[in-house]
């Protein structure tokens, strides 16, 4: 059950404090591992900068785009899933960008642009300024819905 994307319940948070999360390595906020949108919504609130705003964007773009999509932090990762298939996107905060990955992106039309180490990760990053294809990432959001997830 770990390994996939649970029920949309709300599992309480832990670790919660009245102060700001802290920002570690490139600005990527430190949420503790929790399922559900409040753990999200907590680490685009913490995003630093432009980055939350655009946090925001595609946050909501995967919410219409997929109504039931299941969320979770993990790896101070924002990921999202679909129940029982696993996790297809995730995204996480560099000092200069917003990386979007899309786990199983080498089988997506158009294949997002950037590369991985891991043959079957596509990624789009996103940089202060840069205008979102909102139609694009829907149809890879909703592509990538339909795909087997990961299993973390």
């Amino acid at each position: 059950m770990a390994n996939r994307p649970p029920k949309q319940s709300t599992t309480p948070v832990s670790g919660k404090s009245a102060s700001a999360p802290k920002l570690l390595s490139g600005g990527n906020p430190q949420i503790a591992k929790g399922y559900g949108d409040e753990p999200v919504q907590a680490y685009i609130a913490a995003m630093p900068g432009w980055k939350s705003e655009v946090g925001r964007r595609v946050d909501t773009l995967i919410t219409k785009t997929i109504p039931n999509v299941q969320k979770a932090v993990k790896w101070n990762s924002p990921l999202y899933g679909v129940e029982g298939d696993g996790w297809f996107l995730g995204i996480h905060c560099f000092a200069k960008y917003i990386k979007v990955a899309f786990f199983r992106g080498a089988l997506l039309n158009p294949i997002p642009p950037g590369e991985s180490k891991s043959e079957q990760t596509r990624y789009l990053n996103i940089h202060e300024g840069d205008p979102i294809d909102e139609a694009r990432l829907a149809d890879w959001v909703r592509q990538a819905s339909h795909l087997p997830g990961e299993r973390m």
